[in-house]
């Protein structure tokens, strides 16, 4: 039996997220896919995980967790020894990387999340895109990357010299906004590009985007 489970589906980025986690911490794990098209998140057992009846959800042993970016921080605590160090042990250090941690959640997601439902989702679905949605939110999410780009002149990572979980958080959005025109505002600041470029490159993210394929 594997370690852990996480339920979710490949194609959700706060699934995605989770995946990308594991997969950097080398965990041993088995991935139960929830079929949201069905419904079956909104369905008694995985209601049971959790009971907003949203992906993704994470059973290690007895405990049951929900919330991606919260599922991360134990994963990255819990199996701290295996993979991919993804905090920082010193607490000056950490204390930095939740600052950017925060920044992705309360500042980059909520703009990220909205275009890349406009641009990329909405399409999709046969649905019109509302363009004064996407240009409203091109403006906040362009302000995020103009601290982006200051930061990391200074740094090659977002909480520091080393990859973690601030940076990590981005994948999901990043891999839907970069089939859109969004893209442009990545590629026009060229720390922000340089970075984008690194850490969509890891063979742990790699492994997220072939399972997604298989869908």
């Amino acid at each position: 039996m594997a370690a852990i489970k996480v339920h979710g589906n490949p194609l959700s980025t706060a699934s995605m997220r989770v995946l990308a986690t594991v997969y950097e911490k080398e965990i041993d794990h088995e991935f139960v896919f929830v079929d949201m098209r069905a419904g079956e998140q909104k369905k008694e057992h995985f209601l049971s995980l959790n009971p907003f009846g949203q992906l993704p959800a994470l059973e290690d042993g007895d405990l049951k967790l929900f919330e991606s970016r919260a599922i991360n921080k134990y994963i990255a605590c819990e199996y701290a020894d295996k993979g991919t160090q993804l905090i920082y042990q010193d607490s000056k250090m950490m204390a930095i990387t939740s600052v950017w941690m925060e920044v992705e959640a309360q500042q980059y997601d909520p703009a990220a999340s909205k275009l890349g439902w406009e641009l990329a989702i909405k399409p999709l679905l046969g649905m019109s895109t509302d363009t004064a949605v996407v240009e409203e939110n091109e403006a906040k999410l362009a302000k995020v990357l103009d601290v982006y780009e200051s930061r990391l002149a200074q740094s090659k990572h977002l909480g520091g010299d080393c990859f973690t979980l601030a940076d990590l958080h981005h994948l999901p959005t990043l891999h839907y906004l970069f089939g859109t025109q969004v893209k442009k505002l990545f590629d026009s600041r060229p720390h922000v590009s340089v970075w984008v470029a690194d850490i969509t490159a890891r063979p742990a993210w790699l492994k997220v985007l072939a399972l997604q394929s298989q869908q």
